[in-house]
């Protein structure tokens, strides 16, 4: 469950706080108010709050008084603050941005506008909070400097004091931006753009170069090895908050619709597939639902293994997919009803190849296309197609296997009768650490316990019943 937003009501009114408070009603925050400045400075420092919402003219301290005390405190510089006031010439307004204030609202347009405007406000701050910004520079001063900056508008920093720091820095994180200079020792900012760029998991990330060089060949030299944009110091922090809010702003438009794109790809190339996988198992009912089965099987073990939401959801999806090559074996063989000769099992043992071609062109199924390839590699390296070992198989390929092994040796097939859960489990325990991966085995062995085993053991039942019905 989301936490409340906590929102600091400042005015020495207290109608005016109520008024707020009711403007305020149908938001999802708690209010707290102060009738000044140093009452509501004293309360920041104690508590945490999302939002503070202050008048101008106050006893103590003034609301311009509290906005600067606070952006210039490190602990406090993040915390958005709306000016409301009843001075709202443009020079009141301009003196309320230059204090730190996130906004400047007239308190005749209170009724209007408050409600979206705290809603923008704690949207943006919400949003910023979420990005980190790399700053490499060997000048302290000016890491310090810049680090002040976009710390107030929420930022989340780290900095590095050279190109080769970044680098290695950037083996363990990946932010959301990096400004970065341009004269530095060891890898300076050319060389550090390069890498980036060369990094296939880096090179999305938007860069900002800052320099004292104004020379347009530098320019040019950096926009062509990726940066975004070129900043001569010194230049105005302002200037760069903004700059860093629409860079920040329009790349997230961009993987949205990156992800959108994506997505409707990966919907349209999957309906195609799951066509494919009907045909195949259309050929052979006595495989019917085995894709099925192996995937809910492999993505309730990755589950119980800790994998997040999007894996889980990636080896249900490779489940599905993982004898999609048999659709280019031919009848003869994938609907032999004896056993295969060493020239048809050849034939046969090419499957995970032909599946992973079918899915290569599919840029959004990239994550999938091992398990498809080595669900038949072994442990002790006598699998196939290209004789792995051990920890070289991937680990959702292991947990396939798994699953895949189960089911085949609990299906009816024409030229065997499936074993019963118990044998098979035997069987399994025996191919641990030679066919099957012990670490999945054991995982395998956890989840067939849970309630989720036993409804897809009963779903399973009830598929075979149907199959029996609709032969006689």
């Amino acid at each position: 469950m989301t936490a409340k937003h906590q929102i600091l009501v400042v005015d020495d009114s207290r109608m005016m706080r109520s008024i707020i408070r009711g403007y305020l009603s149908e938001f999802d925050c708690d209010i707290v108010e102060a009738s000044d400045g140093a009452m509501a400075e004293y309360l920041v420092k104690k508590s945490h709050f999302d939002l503070i919402i202050t008048d101008v003219s106050m006893p103590v301290k003034t609301g311009f008084e509290l906005c600067r005390d606070l952006k210039n405190d490190p602990a406090t510089c993040g915390i958005p603050i709306l000016i409301i006031s009843s001075f709202d010439s443009e020079e009141d307004i301009h003196t309320g941005f230059q204090a730190g204030a996130s906004d400047y609202l007239s308190k005749e347009a209170l009724s209007d506008h408050l409600f979206n405007k705290v809603e923008e406000i704690l949207s943006k701050s919400a949003f910023n909070a979420s990005k980190q910004i790399m700053i490499v520079d060997d000048s302290s001063l000016v890491r310090h400097l810049v680090e002040a900056g976009l710390s107030k508008e929420g930022y989340r920093i780290i900095t590095a004091y050279n190109g080769m720091d970044a680098m290695e820095k950037l083996d363990n994180l990946q932010p959301d931006l990096i400004i970065s200079d341009i004269d530095m020792p060891v890898m300076n900012g050319f060389e550090f753009c390069e890498a980036v760029q060369a990094d296939a998991g880096l090179k999305t990330i938007p860069f900002i170069v800052m320099s004292t060089n104004s020379d347009r060949g530098h320019m040019q030299r950096m926009l062509q090895r990726g940066a975004q944009a070129y900043l001569v110091k010194p230049f105005n922090l302002d200037q760069l908050s903004i700059l860093v809010d629409k860079l920040l702003a329009d790349h997230f438009v961009m993987l949205l619709k990156d992800r959108e794109r994506l997505e409707s790809e990966r919907r349209m190339m999957l309906s195609s597939i799951t066509s494919l996988v009907h045909a195949l198992e259309a050929r052979d009912p006595y495989t019917k639902g085995h894709s099925l089965a192996v995937a809910r099987i492999a993505s309730a073990m990755a589950k119980l293994s800790g994998a997040g939401k999007e894996e889980v959801q990636s080896v249900m999806i490779g489940g599905h997919l993982h004898d999609i090559g048999k659709i280019g074996i031919s009848d003869s063989v994938l609907l032999k009803p004896d056993c295969l000769n060493s020239d048809e099992y050849a034939t046969i043992k090419e499957h995970p190849i032909i599946g992973a071609n079918i899915l290569s062109p599919i840029e959004s199924l990239k994550d999938i296309i091992p398990m498809v390839r080595c669900h038949h590699e072994r442990i002790d390296g006598k699998g196939y197609p290209m004789g792995l070992k051990g920890s070289q198989i991937p680990l959702w390929a292991r947990i396939t296997s798994v699953a895949d092994t189960f089911h085949a040796l609990t299906s009816n097939r024409p030229y065997k009768t499936g074993v019963k859960a118990e044998n098979a489990l035997q069987i399994i325990e025996e191919a641990k650490g030679t066919q099957l991966c012990p670490e999945c085995v054991d995982l395998f062995i956890e989840w067939i316990s849970t309630d989720d085993a036993n409804k897809i053991f009963m779903d399973e039942t009830a598929r075979f019943k149907s199959h029996m019905m609709l032969a006689e």
